[in-house]
């Protein structure tokens, strides 16, 4: 299959324009954010000199970070100057604004960490390498991407969607750039709705729709899609809000990662 080629102005632009809705609705992502951060104190230090975050977005893992931890110099990233607005009560954090890819890292920081954001990066590879070098010897990368069943109902029924690594390629590329597993985990989170138009709506309030630039909804290929879209409805599932029809699910598929740099 051809690799997705992702467009960086795009994904920019649909993240902007979901700014406002995106904290109301990206609920898994919100949950995502707690879960990485609890990981984080759980295996790191709870006191950092130097920090960057990738794809801050709206602060969901920022503000935990800022509100329980101990750091003296935060770094935060993304891909447009929007976010700020999120942030407008903390003055003590510099900005590094545009594609990580593209952008050199701040040096001898203490943790890089990223929520739901590195599934947007082209070359991993690349990036880890670039977290390593930046990073001080034994210093922390925690972070949380997504794996091949992300969205899946999406890429099936549309073939739109990213191409997500697996677990163990995850593992395999933290390995080759020196890096120490401390721990690695993966889940499936469900969410339901009452009628896919509703899914539709839920991605583009988070700004998934980044992938679909030259995908365009007509009113019959958007009637296909509502009555093929039931073949992943859980019959056990009937609700008394909806007695007549199971919810429709939508997958998320999210990978913990907290990994400690070697010498």
């Amino acid at each position: 299959m051809k690799k997705i080629e992702i467009d960086k102005t795009q994904v920019a632009l649909r993240f902007a324009q979901a700014g406002q809705s995106y904290s109301k609705h990206a609920v898994v992502q919100k949950q995502i954010a707690q879960q990485l951060f609890d990981l984080i104190v759980k295996y790191a230090s709870p006191a950092f000199d130097g920090v960057l975050e990738i794809g801050c977005g709206s602060g969901n893992l920022s503000h935990l970070l800022i509100e329980n931890l101990n750091i003296n110099h935060l770094v935060l990233n993304d891909l447009y100057a929007n976010v700020q607005q999120h942030f407008s009560e903390n003055k003590n954090i510099q900005w590094l604004m545009g594609d990580i890819e593209q952008l050199e890292f701040p040096q001898g920081l203490d943790l890089i960490t990223s929520s739901s954001a590195l599934q947007w990066i082209d070359d991993l590879d690349a990036v880890f390498q670039k977290v390593f070098e930046s990073l001080k010897a034994h210093a922390y990368f925690c972070f949380s991407t997504f794996g091949p069943q992300n969205l899946q109902e999406i890429k099936s029924l549309t073939g739109q969607g990213l191409d997500y690594l697996s677990l163990e390629n995850i593992q395999e590329k933290l390995h080759s750039h020196n890096f120490e597993i401390l721990h690695i985990s993966e889940q499936i989170h469900q969410l339901d709705f009452q009628h896919p138009k509703q899914i539709l709506q839920h991605l583009k309030a988070t700004g998934v729709t980044a992938t679909a630039s030259n995908f365009r909804w007509t009113k019959q290929s958007l009637a296909n899609f509502y009555q093929a879209y039931q073949q992943f409805c859980k019959p056990q599932l009937l609700s008394p809000a909806q007695p007549d029809h199971p919810p429709y699910p939508l997958t998320y598929h999210p990978i913990y990662c907290i990994a400690r740099r070697r010498l």
